[in-house]
């Protein structure tokens, strides 16, 4: 008898007869006699829908009063999955953030979870009750104040219990059949993995994949959970993300994966002093703004150019904080492009493999698609291309890397 967390995404729960469909599957779990924990999110268009409605009544809503109405989103499908569950004989006991005592910080829209205090829900479970949790909401430890863990947070409320719970597996179920080589709406002939390491799930999640919430993936890897990706409409089994040790075979690129969502900035001619960068991206820091890949040329005659990438939603706001700041520094002319995406090769095998990137340069020149910037880890290689050439690229680094169904990944040592 196993304990089991699972996570039903929105598109799982996007009706009545779905919702009914998920309670038929989770009754089939305990049947078999194990425990389960189950972690809903809003109901497909739910959340969107309650965000329209608020900045309908306010263009800037405050953010403590949106986090209480977004959680009515999940409140609805665990009320309405526990009915479900009930007719079939289930005896499910609901718990919102507040009940289940999934305690945060007090950051409203991106909470962090700092806590799970388990004994009601171990002592339902006790009961021969399943427990039906609300995802992506908490409470602040210190207030008492409802709070939202930000989009993807139903996975990363699923991952946290079942770290806290000690469960055998976390499973994820969504609506894609697991982990993929690459988006198979850009490759039609991308195959999905039957597992994947922690640290490559992390990459990819971090480069665009959107199967799992980063955040749920940095926790799976802290407390090793065993995280099982996989689809409410399909039977067969989907992708284990586990620690390294349990990878069958380290391939040497597992998948590809890219990102429209950024945006280049660069400043030029910017004094070469100490300081000097500290002064331009302070307050970018202290928006919350994520800076990635960070470039500085070679200075001359006491200048140099700094060019850095930022999300595309924040690329507004990030400009009109360095414009001033550049100024005040001496700097020259600041530049912005939207029209720039990531393309990106993950796999541990890199760390065992010569000749990885120049590989994948070598593709993008073929293919006629120019470099502008590249970052680089240990088991991944980014690039930054135009827009335009972005599924291109991808299906040319999946066919030369070997990543289609139809064949064997490749092996070959390139050194």
């Amino acid at each position: 008898m196993a304990l089991i967390v699972q996570k039903y995404g929105g598109t799982s729960v996007g009706d009545i007869a779905r919702i009914r469909s998920v309670a038929a599957r989770v009754k089939h779990g305990l049947d078999q006699g194990h425990r389960m924990v189950v972690v809903l999110s809003a109901m497909a268009g739910v959340t969107n829908s309650l965000i329209a409605l608020a900045q309908e009544m306010s263009p800037d809503p405050d953010p403590r009063e949106l986090d209480v109405l977004l959680t009515t989103g999940e409140q609805q499908s665990v009320a309405l999955f526990c009915m479900a569950a009930r007719d079939l004989g289930i005896p499910a006991r609901s718990l919102l953030g507040f009940q289940a005592a999934i305690l945060t910080d007090r950051v409203f829209g991106r909470a962090r979870i700092n806590y799970i205090e388990t004994r009601r829900i171990l002592e339902l479970l006790d009961k021969g009750r399943l427990v039906v949790v609300a995802g992506f909401q908490g409470v602040d430890e210190d207030s008492g104040d409802i709070t939202t863990l930000g989009r993807g947070g139903s996975d990363t409320t699923a991952v946290a219990l079942a770290a806290a719970l000690h469960a055998d597996v976390c499973e994820i179920y969504t609506d894609v059949e697991g982990v993929f080589t690459t988006d198979p709406n850009v490759e039609p002939k991308a195959r999905k993995l039957r597992q994947v390491t922690y640290e490559e799930m992390l990459e990819m999640a971090s480069l665009g994949a959107k199967v799992l919430d980063i955040r749920s993936v940095a926790l799976a890897a802290k407390f090793g959970v065993k995280v099982h990706v996989r689809s409410t409409f399909s039977d067969r089994e989907g992708t284990m993300v586990v620690p390294e040790a349990h990878i069958d075979e380290r391939l040497m690129v597992s998948g590809v994966a890219y990102t429209k969502n950024e945006a280049r900035i660069k400043v030029l001619d910017v004094p070469d002093q100490p300081g000097v960068a500290s002064r331009l991206f302070n307050p970018i820091s202290q928006a919350g703004i994520v800076v990635d890949v960070i470039i500085q040329n070679t200075s001359a005659d006491g200048h140099t150019d700094l060019t850095f990438t930022v999300p595309r939603t924040d690329f507004r706001r990030a400009l009109d904080l360095v414009g001033p700041v550049a100024a005040e520094i001496g700097a020259g002319q600041v530049e912005g492009d939207t029209n720039i995406a990531k393309v990106s090769i993950i796999g541990i095998g890199m760390r065992n493999h010569a000749g990885v990137a120049a590989k994948m340069f070598n593709v993008l020149a073929r293919e006629g698609i120019n470099i502008q910037t590249i970052n680089t880890s240990e088991i991944k290689i980014s690039c930054i291309i135009d827009e335009k050439y972005t599924e291109l690229a991808v299906r040319a680094l999946h066919d030369a890397f070997g990543l289609a169904e139809e064949v064997e990944p490749s092996r070959e040592d390139l050194a």
